[in-house]
């Protein structure tokens, strides 16, 4: 099933690019000849391509069977989106927004969606992560040991999750530089239900407040950030640096439930090492402070966008730091015909890192080594849909993995 699906995207992402998000943008009127009937007709042909490509809306909608590590085999679509804030500004940057959706054979539903909207001499940021899921997940516990002997079933570790979370980010460019800064606000409500026996034993779950009924928090958070950019392209970038630093206070003053702390700092830099090839590597590092830390919100290390091959939020504690290597190569051809058109859509990546766990900054109690590789199609110009397989050496498996734009 796992093949099926896979090739089954394959084959639609390969064509999309070539019919819907208007690539053919290197063509101009001056190129479009009209000396005899043939090409006149290939005029028409021409100046279609050419109204298409200048459109400023661009888009990208794919669907059917799929399947993830976390949720197994579902029926899912992903869109990705893009356009300028102010259609008649060729030179403002693009805005994305990659968006999925995915409906579980056992009921449940999961939607997300990661804007990066940018504004005019883009002085003015709007980021974020706005999620949906009414689905069946998987607690492992807290710390590494337990995660990594915590028995993953029905009995152990399973229960029906129901939240949502509202994540917007707002910056604010510094002067003329690189530098960003300004608020976030991060709202979450967690509902658990259907708890397994495991998890009703579990210390930690208890003394977050759970009981044999389930588990509800809401989160109310507040924070500040400050980014340095100087990518190329921020979804897929071929060259520059991000950094992040941010920090949040939940608070019961706020509207939430418990008091709580989280710090990250987040380093990326990105190298071209030829056309279309980029070394890209990344630092990261996550904290939450606190006493009373709600049971969903602890770090989880191994997520789609980092240590792909671990199960989301296997391995959670109070404090996760990774560092990841990854090389990037889309395929370049003279595309003088179809199959090389539909090759320069293509191409792959591998990556290898570590993950490092423990109950605060500076004791770690765990590692986590990753490797993996994918394969890449490009469904608008720098724009990506990924498929992705990681190795986890600690339960030693690997998972498949399937997103819009680049992990990092």
């Amino acid at each position: 099933m796992k093949l099926y699906s896979t090739l089954l995207l394959i084959a639609c992402l390969i064509a999309l690019p070539l019919n819907v998000s208007g690539q053919e943008s290197a063509i101009t009127p001056d190129s479009i000849s009209a000396e005899s009937d043939t090409t006149a007709v290939l005029s028409k042909k021409e100046l279609k391509r050419l109204k298409r490509a200048n459109r400023n809306v661009h888009y990208n909608i794919l669907g059917g069977p799929s399947y993830t590590p976390d949720f197994g085999v579902l029926v899912g679509g992903s869109a990705l989106v893009t356009f300028r804030m102010n259609a008649k500004d060729t030179a403002m940057r693009r805005s994305v927004v990659p968006a999925s959706i995915a409906f579980m054979f056992n009921g449940g539903l999961n939607v997300v969606v990661k804007p990066q909207l940018f504004f005019k001499d883009d002085r003015f940021r709007i980021f974020g992560q706005f999620l949906y899921k009414n689905t069946r997940e998987n607690y492992y516990g807290v710390g590494y040991t337990t995660n990594k002997n915590y028995l993953r079933g029905k009995e152990t570790s399973q229960y029906k999750y129901s939240g949502i979370q509202i994540n917007p980010w707002f910056l604010f460019r510094l002067k003329e530089s690189n530098f960003f800064a300004g608020p976030q606000i991060d709202l979450n409500y967690d509902h658990m239900m259907d708890v397994a026996k495991g998890i009703t034993e579990d210390p930690d779950f208890i003394k977050a407040g759970g009981t044999a009924d389930g588990y509800k928090n809401f989160s109310s958070g507040l924070g500040f950030l400050l980014s340095y950019d100087s990518r190329d392209i921020p979804a897929n970038a071929y060259k520059g640096v991000y950094f992040d630093f941010r920090g949040i206070m939940y608070q019961k003053w706020l509207g939430g439930d418990d008091n709580y702390y989280r710090i990250e700092l987040d380093y990326r830099q990105y190298k071209s090492v030829g056309k279309r090839k980029t070394l890209a590597w990344t630092v990261q590092s996550k904290n939450v402070i606190g006493n009373n830390i709600p049971i969903n919100k602890y770090v989880l290390s191994g997520t789609p966008f980092d240590l792909r091959g671990y199960y989301m939020g296997q391995f959670r504690d109070k404090s996760a730091h990774l560092a990841i290597l990854e090389y990037r190569q889309m395929f370049n051809t003279d595309k003088s015909n179809i199959w090389k058109r539909i090759i320069s859509h293509l191409g792959y990546v591998a990556w290898g890192g570590a993950g490092f766990m423990g109950p605060n900054p500076t004791r770690i109690e765990g590692v986590l080594p990753n490797v993996g590789v994918g394969l890449r199609i490009e469904v608008q110009p720098r724009m990506n849909f990924r498929l992705d397989i990681g190795r986890d050496f600690v339960n030693k498996q690997n998972l498949f993995y399937i997103n819009m734009t680049e992990a990092f």
